[in-house]
């Protein structure tokens, strides 16, 4: 039992090696996300609920330019295992492009139907001035916010590519350089120090706006300035030929991958529209317990991103089932653990992280309450994270599809639908019952990694 699930030195340097730089990247982005969180919410409540509800839809933009690029980077992964630099090239131009089209519908989306989307979550019992305001902030932050899609979107597509190839570190270098411009822009602009006007939501904005440019410049530069390393980058923008035969097959296997990604993160706004009905309290205090359960996630996902990576390359190298399978199975245990371990921090920590925030004691005991229920979950979410980047790896996209999105649809969102529009469900219960679907996502999962079907080399 120890063997199966613990690995030598050699295996966690190589995990380490990996996950490390994503975790550190991933750690302070999000604790810097917190700290920008927690400046927002100085403001007050109402401004901290209309940027929560605008994030909550750039949630569906930013996972279909992240599912974009993962459907292209199962391959740069294997490419890369099978040392084949113009496979690369290829997918990176696939990345591109997909990248510019999603950036275009995305931007035209939100500037004619952005005010209807927030309205969506103003719905809840509470004062109509309230939501009134709520709508006026969330508006203000999202018209500054649109100006970052496409930075966003390119700076995916260089950071993915680099992980896919094993290089974590400059990617995290870039992200830790954007957050520390974000935080400082943050400071300055929402309250107005060293002369600069007080922006309030809207200075958030630009402050995010301008550290995803310095991330993009960062990784193109880098990238580009070291083709010795990095040969795929030479003729990369020479033309954005891509062969008909591998575009057509990163569609095939991709496509499922981003219709996976798109449609969980708009069950995942569904659900947080259903929570919002529960009444105008439950959005500040979903966004008080989103923003320490990304925190406390941090190591798991990263994990989860490991996972992806580290597979991809064992499969395009072609190693023997059985030690793929055996990587694969220590893992996901050592994601499941660092799952369990941040849950418990997090519940030590629930009654006293609300009490940061400017905004009412109803708000700061629900969100407590709602803490508790996530870290409980956490380990839970450890192994589905795991389980999916596996499937991934060996491009199971369809299989992920229906594992992922299509259950989301099928159980998360008919059952909040049904309980708060008909049975008037209490925001607790239903937070509970809905997050406690993923015991079943455990139990599936099991059974699709046991088939190994997931164990094929895309690039033969």
């Amino acid at each position: 039992m120890f063997q199966r699930y613990i690995g030598d030195r050699a295996f966690y340097r190589r995990v380490l090696g990996v996950a490390i730089p994503i975790i550190i990247q991933n750690g302070i982005t999000n604790f810097v996300s917190l700290l920008d969180n927690i400046m927002v919410g100085q403001v007050g409540t109402m401004p901290m609920s209309g940027v929560s509800i605008v994030n909550s839809l750039l949630f569906v933009f930013n996972l279909a330019i992240f599912g974009a690029c993962s459907g292209a980077g199962i391959f740069t992964a294997q490419f890369f295992g099978s040392q084949d630099d113009e496979g690369i090239r290829h997918t990176f131009r696939f990345k591109l492009l997909t990248c510019l089209l999603l950036t275009v519908l995305g931007m035209v989306l939100f500037l004619v139907g952005g005010k209807s989307l927030i309205e969506l979550y103003l719905t809840g019992e509470g004062d109509a001035a309230a939501a009134q305001e709520a709508l006026h902030h969330g508006l203000r932050y999202l018209h500054v916010m649109l100006w970052g899609f496409l930075p966003f979107a390119l700076s995916n597509a260089y950071s993915g590519t680099l992980r896919e190839t094993g290089e974590t570190l400059v990617p995290m270098i870039a992200g830790v350089a954007a957050v520390f411009v974000n935080l400082f822009l943050n400071y300055v602009l929402i309250f107005g120090h060293f002369g600069a006007p007080a922006l309030g939501v809207e200075g958030a904005a630009v402050a995010t706006v301008v550290s995803r440019v310095v991330e993009l410049a960062i990784v193109a530069a880098w990238s580009h300035l070291h083709t010795a390393r990095y040969p795929f980058m030479v003729g990369l923008y020479r033309s954005m030929h891509i062969p008909a035969r591998l575009f057509k097959i990163i569609s095939i296997k991709g496509m499922p991958l981003f219709v996976n990604e798109l449609l969980w993160s708009i069950g995942t706004a569904v659900l947080s529209q259903c929570y919002s009905t529960c009444g105008l309290d439950v959005v500040p205090a979903m966004n008080i317990s989103s923003t320490l359960f990304n925190l406390g996630s941090v190591v798991f996902l990263s994990m989860g991103n490991a996972v992806g990576i580290i597979m991809g390359q064992m499969l395009g190298a072609s190693y023997n089932k059985e030690e793929i399978r055996d990587s694969n199975r220590k893992l996901i245990a050592v994601s499941v653990v660092s799952g369990s371990s941040f849950g418990i921090l997090m519940i030590a920590f629930s009654s006293l992280f609300p009490e940061i925030y400017n905004t009412t004691q109803n708000v700061r005991d629900l969100a407590a309450q709602l803490i508790c229920i996530s870290a409980i979950m956490m380990p839970f979410n450890s192994y589905t994270n795991a389980t999916y980047f596996t499937l991934r790896s060996g491009g199971q996209t369809l299989v992920t599809f229906i594992f992922d999105s299509c259950f989301m649809w099928v159980a998360c969102v008919p059952l909040a639908f049904v309980l708060t529009r008909w049975v008037g469900i209490s925001i607790l219960p239903l937070y509970a019952i809905c997050q406690g679907t993923d015991l079943i996502k455990c139990a599936i999962g099991a059974v699709m990694l046991k088939k190994g079907k997931w164990i094929q080399n895309l690039t033969a």
